[in-house]
């Protein structure tokens, strides 16, 4: 990332192989801004995200899948939207990448609309969130997995949230077979 100032949570959720563990307690051993946690038992993704983000320190947090690709600008983005106004939720366009890692139909979203967001989670990735709000909100509730993101958007919505969108690909989805989305 061109902005340095950053922090990598993960929660390995109970893996059966060894080496995923042991891969990334060695990076978070030679990159001080990579925390890392191991569940002994499967948590589910929003058990592991809770508790990834049990480690987060810094005011905002980004949620980015395992197999997916932050464009090297996004968070110098985001933190020139957060300068103005401090919005609680910040969201941006996205992209797909075909097999080849070329990036393909990208999704344009519109500017934050409570309607649209109750018809549907148009805002999908690049998705950050104020801490505190995270944390005021409880993070993610359990039973969620899957639509984990859209229901933390319609609480924050629910409130006198702040929402922000940045109309610029900050995020690309992998395009391969075992992809869920």
């Amino acid at each position: 990332q061109t902005y340095e100032e950053w922090q990598l949570c993960i929660c390995d959720d109970a893996s059966e192989q060894s080496w995923v563990a042991e891969y990334l307690a060695a990076l978070s051993a030679t990159e001080s801004r990579i925390w890392f946690t191991r569940s002994n038992q499967r948590l589910g993704i929003c058990g592991a995200l809770n508790r990834a983000g049990e480690l987060a320190t810094g005011e905002y947090t980004a949620f980015l899948d395992q197999d997916d690709v932050l464009a090297p600008y996004a968070f110098e983005c985001v933190a020139a939207a957060v300068q103005d106004g401090q919005p609680d939720l910040v969201y941006s366009d996205e992209d797909y990448l075909d097999s080849q890692g070329h990036r393909v139909q990208p999704i344009f979203k519109p500017a934050f609309s409570p309607d649209l967001l109750r018809c549907g989670m148009y805002m999908g990735h690049l998705l950050v969130v104020r801490t505190a709000k995270l944390r005021q909100l409880g993070w993610f509730r359990t039973g969620y997995d899957g639509s984990q993101d859209y229901d933390l958007a319609l609480r924050l919505a629910a409130g006198s949230a702040a929402i922000r969108h940045i109309p610029r690909v900050l995020y690309h989805w992998r395009r391969h077979p075992d992809s869920r989305s």
